[in-house]
């Protein structure tokens, strides 16, 4: 089964990203997309060989590229839309942090911090917390067990384009273009919640 690469051509025109660099981010997403599916079709090298060695670390490094930039276009929509106090995902977040400003201020510290690679609201699905993490390349940094609810894409492709080495910039612009509704559902889906808001 190959993996067909999702179209985000309706986050263009989203206030804060240029359409020049929402397209060559378009463009790097598919080419994770297309090598997932290279690596699918070399799965017969034989065990044993150095190929084959190369070829499953490769895998992890491609496959949560693709899925990374799904979940981080899927986290915003064009004017963004408002996180609810009250919602659930509010409440749990809240609780886990002291406040959603809190989590807002973790959040934004995580994502200014040097290096490169992602910045992950996630929800660990055995102890029921929500924690803020660094995930830096693609493959090192995932907490085993822990759904991404909310994931911001701090490599450089994401934000030079348009603010150079301004990344605080680009995490403003981030935080106006979040889609709470699709975070607050992935959340329910998490948590098991049956309620109207995260269906």
């Amino acid at each position: 089964m190959a993996y067909e690469a999702k179209n985000f051509e309706g986050l263009l025109g989203t206030a804060g990203f240029s359409d020049t660099l929402l397209k060559n981010h378009f463009t790097l997403y598919q080419g994770y997309v297309a090598n997932v599916n290279k690596l699918i079709g070399l799965e017969k090298t034989p065990p044993g060989t150095p190929e084959y060695a190369e070829l499953k670390r490769r895998f992890g490094w491609e496959f949560n590229g693709m899925r990374l930039h799904e979940l981080y276009f899927w986290s915003m929509v064009k004017g963004g839309k408002p996180l609810d106090g009250k919602s659930k995902l509010a409440e749990k977040v809240a609780e886990d942090f002291g406040s959603l400003d809190e989590w807002e201020k973790d959040f934004r510290a995580t994502g200014a911090m040097r290096g490169i690679g992602w910045v992950l609201l996630v929800y660990d699905l055995h102890a029921k917390k929500t924690f803020n993490i660094w995930v830096n390349e693609h493959d090192v940094g995932h907490l085993a067990g822990a759904e991404p609810l909310l994931v911001m894409d701090v490599f450089e492709h994401a934000y030079m384009t348009d603010y150079g080495l301004k990344k605080a910039d680009y995490i403003d612009a981030f935080f106006k273009a979040i889609d709470w509704e699709s975070v607050a559902q992935r959340y329910g889906t998490c948590a098991g919640c049956e309620c109207e808001e995260c269906k």
